[in-house]
């Protein structure tokens, strides 16, 4: 196993942890915090390292198809940038309205999230192409 793809596995698993707090955490506690605001920030910058790792790996392996994975990884992150962003809006100046709809936005950019990288697994061991 290359060091490119232990750092990049590694990179995605603390990103899922810190996404996965940060989400769960935001939403069992019926507020958005500070914390939170850190852990949606940790979650992108080590997505955006793992997925900038494996690409690395796919180019230096010849490329890689477009697939779903790709598609679903993509609109993940875009999606998590954009989470931030409003994250920090409703953490300055939301009102209640704002905070209720950021619980249920949370939780669909992570559903989303999770699928992409199951499906980065699953590519990953040749299961899916």
């Amino acid at each position: 196993m290359s060091a490119d793809l232990i750092l990049a596995s590694g990179a995605m698993i603390i990103a899922l942890i810190s996404y996965s707090i940060g989400v769960f955490g935001e939403k069992f506690s019926g507020t958005i915090q500070l914390k939170h605001l850190l852990f949606f920030f940790g979650g992108l910058i080590f997505d955006t390292t793992g997925t900038t790792l494996m690409n690395r790996i796919a180019e230096s392996n010849g490329g890689g198809e477009f697939g779903i994975h790709q598609i679903t990884g993509g609109a993940a992150l875009i999606l998590m940038g954009f989470h931030l962003l409003w994250a920090i809006w409703v953490y300055l100046k939301g009102d209640d309205k704002a905070k209720e709809k950021f619980h249920k936005f949370s939780l669909a950019v992570w559903t989303l999230w999770v699928i992409s990288f199951i499906l980065g697994m699953l590519v990953g061991m040749g299961i899916i192409g």
